[in-house]
């Protein structure tokens, strides 16, 4: 009966043990997931706008689309495993909504350089990520 005590006890503390080494990971695991979609979104929106620039109720609404996203990701909680990375997500998705901004205004320079900026800030979010060792899962096939 003592033996059958013990190896509940021990199971109680491996359970505890691993419930919290992954709580924080499953915690980060759903921010990185709306990181994701937010920013596969964003960038694919832009993508397409793109190679229609001129198109300004596209525009609009890619811009009303990404105005969207920066307020999700303002709102959002944030894991302190990738807290760092945070301000990177809001630049990447500000970067968007204002190159979108600069299509409906029909100035497709600025919107050129607006999208260079969005995809470079991107880069350096999946870099913070890395270095504290995550990564945005792809959101689409």
């Amino acid at each position: 009966m003592r033996l059958n005590s013990h190896r509940r006890s021990w199971f109680a503390v491996c359970a505890l043990g691993a419930l919290l080494f992954f709580a924080p990971l499953c915690w980060a695991g759903t921010y990185l997931s709306r990181a994701g979609l937010l920013v596969e979104g964003a960038s694919a929106d832009t993508e397409f706008l793109r190679a229609r620039v001129n198109d300004v109720e596209l525009a609009r609404v890619v811009q009303r689309l990404a105005e969207a996203r920066v307020q999700a990701a303002g709102s959002m909680d944030i894991p302190k495993e990738v807290a760092l990375a945070h301000p990177h997500l809001l630049l990447v998705l500000e970067n968007y909504e204002r190159a979108a901004q600069a299509a409906v205004s029909k100035d497709p320079k600025a919107f050129v350089v607006l999208h260079a900026r969005a995809r470079d800030e991107e880069a350096t979010l999946r870099g913070v990520l890395k270095q504290l060792g995550f990564e945005l899962p792809k959101v689409r096939p």
